[in-house]
């Protein structure tokens, strides 16, 4: 097969793709129109497989949004606060503010079943490393019964990051959101925009001008990705944010959110966390039987302020992770007779905790 009967063949599979996709009708017709001017340059000698890489490039990213597909949500409070209670030791302010919160989408989702725009304010969660920001969105994710993506803004220095780069680019591609809509295959996702105090200072301007419209339920019912070039409906998406501080964050961008201010675990919240969640969790991961490896509890005052106060559990958690895979390696070299548990005390703690 020449290469021009080739590229007829997959100019055919594209078609097959496009008309097998439930893509709105002028979006459909703009990607035909698109097909159609390829085939034509084909048969006139014109065409080249570096249009059709493009074109080809573009259809599977519109192909995978999800238009028409959402999921499910799960509209009952007492089993988020179960969900939340299950992954979150303490920060019962915290949490009560996240069930109100919870509550009034139900109410709202409940009253407006076919609606379902979210025109509550964007939750931001602002506290120190480790405080379980993160975490707590992803658990608000659980609890409804959504799928959960993250857009990490640490560095980001371009707002085409999210916005997408216009195909007149050579190695154009799609922003951020449109790549998490893609992968999340729900028009209906919790996506959580992390750390939005940690843009370059440079894109902060630009990148807060996008994020004004992406929080804004009547701006992002229409929200224009430059590579796709075509609007979708962000309005059905539960937006979650966390930053360190509100310093860097706009005062426009700040209207559109509501401040949830994380606290600093205590030493007896610690505690708690590290014995009852964090340890059989890493032990686990390591490899670590129940039976393999024991942490004396007059030791854990000592393993949650290795080198002193802390306001997350980041340290704790890589602390506890230096001592399982210590353990580990003793059982792996055959340090350890068969059966035997490493039990961790005074004596041999300071061998155990990583340098």
């Amino acid at each position: 097969m020449d290469s021009s009967a080739s590229l007829q063949a997959q100019i055919q599979k594209l078609e097959e793709k496009t008309k097998s996709a439930n893509l709105p009708p002028d979006l459909l017709e703009k990607i035909n129109g698109m097909i159609a001017l390829l085939s034509v340059s084909l048969k006139q000698g014109g065409g080249s497989f570096i249009s059709y890489e493009s074109i080809s490039s573009y259809i599977d990213w519109v192909v995978s949004l999800p238009f028409n597909k959402e999921t499910t949500d799960i509209l009952d409070l007492n089993s988020a606060k179960k969900v939340l209670d299950k992954n979150h030791y303490g920060l019962d302010s915290v949490k009560n503010r996240i069930l109100e919160y919870l509550a009034s989408i139900i109410l709202s989702l409940k009253n407006n079943s076919e609606d379902k725009v979210i025109r509550a304010p964007i939750l931001c969660l602002i506290g120190l490393v480790g405080t379980g920001k993160t975490t707590l969105a992803y658990s608000i994710a659980e609890a409804m019964g959504r799928k959960f993506e993250r857009i990490p803004f640490g560095g980001m220095g371009d707002a085409g990051s999210l916005r997408g780069q216009s195909r007149a680019f050579v190695d154009a591609e799609p922003g951020a959101i449109i790549k998490k809509l893609a992968h999340a295959q729900s028009k209906n996702s919790v996506i959580l925009l992390d750390e939005l105090d940690r843009v370059t200072e440079g894109a902060r301007a630009d990148i807060m001008g996008v994020l004004v419209e992406l929080l804004d339920p009547e701006q992002n019912k229409s929200f224009t990705d430059h590579y796709v070039d075509y609007p979708f409906d962000l309005s059905h998406v539960l937006f979650i944010a966390t930053a360190n501080n509100t310093t860097n964050i706009s005062t426009a961008v700040l209207d559109r959110l509501e401040i949830v201010q994380m606290p600093s675990y205590t030493d007896e919240e610690k505690q708690t966390i590290a014995k009852s969640y964090l340890f059989p969790k890493i032990r686990a991961q390591t490899g670590l039987s129940e039976s393999q490896i024991t942490i004396d509890d007059s030791l854990w005052p000592s393993i949650i302020r290795p080198l002193g106060f802390d306001s997350g559990i980041r340290s704790l958690e890589r602390t506890i992770e230096g001592i399982c895979r210590k353990a580990a390696r003793e059982i792996v070299e055959g340090k350890v007779q068969k059966g035997a548990t490493i039990r961790i005390t005074n004596d041999n703690f300071k061998e155990f905790i990583p340098i």
